[in-house]
């Protein structure tokens, strides 16, 4: 990613400077919005929401955090023990996590994933990170590519958002858009915008829990169990089958 690209990341590098404001997220149909800031993601563990809170107690082992932004869970996990991978598209936020104090980060996107990582016990995608899977198929590819890189007994902790719940009219216009193109209700096609920077255009996947169980179906993976939130964000503690 090139620096005039990289809009999240100089978000999050001016917050943590003491300056900046928020980033818009624009879609292809028009629709923008605006974040609730970058607050959130320097947050700690006791201002976390509740289900992310209770998705820790299901971590083990080596840990691959990806799409970890500035290190939100991965300094908490660090800090507690857990040897810790935290990648990342964004150059600028690595070098936040770096002087954060995270010991070990690549800027690396999610297609980029291979053997040469190493093995891991817990793959970490909360932030609705599920989403950077982009697409069905290839959310199901990048899932099998994942048993390569996970070790027996592993299990991905994923965070989605049910794009089903909710009643803002231009969401459901976008579903029946998305299906006149033969794309999943709840893919998205966006870029962010922070003052100059712009990303790319990119897919980003929201999917329903039952969405969720046909994509890992046949790809080696399971649902074990949900932890819902007080809205329509959840997260899966998603279990390796051999």
């Amino acid at each position: 990613m090139r620096d005039y690209q990289d809009a999240f990341g100089h978000e999050m590098y001016d917050y943590f400077q003491g300056e900046g404001g928020f980033e818009v997220v624009e879609r292809d149909d028009g629709y923008v919005d605006v974040s609730s800031g970058p607050m959130a993601y320097f947050s700690e563990c006791k201002d976390w929401p509740p289900h992310h809170r209770e998705a820790m107690r299901y971590v083990k082992g080596n840990v691959l955090d990806i799409g970890c932004g500035v290190g939100r869970h991965s300094l908490y996990l660090q800090d507690i023990g857990f040897d810790v991978l935290g990648i990342d598209i964004s150059p600028l936020a690595m070098e936040v996590c770096r002087l954060r104090g995270m010991k070990n980060v690549k800027v690396m996107s999610i297609d980029q994933i291979n053997t040469r990582l190493g093995k891991f016990d817990t793959i970490l995608m909360l932030g609705n990170n599920f989403g950077l899977f982009g697409g069905y198929d290839k959310a199901k590819l990048l899932l099998k590519r994942f048993r390569k890189i996970t070790n027996e007994n592993a299990r991905i902790i994923a965070e989605s958002n049910d794009p089903y719940r909710t009643s803002n009219p231009f969401h459901l216009e976008y579903h029946k858009f998305n299906k006149k193109r033969k794309r999943m209700p709840g893919q998205l096609r966006i870029r962010v915008r922070y003052e100059k920077y712009a990303t790319p255009w990119f897919d980003y996947l929201i999917v329903s829990k039952d969405e969720m169980e046909k994509i890992l179906d046949s790809t080696g993976w399971r649902i074990e169990h949900f932890i819902d939130s007080e809205n329509s964000a959840y997260i899966a503690v998603i279990m390796s089958q051999r």
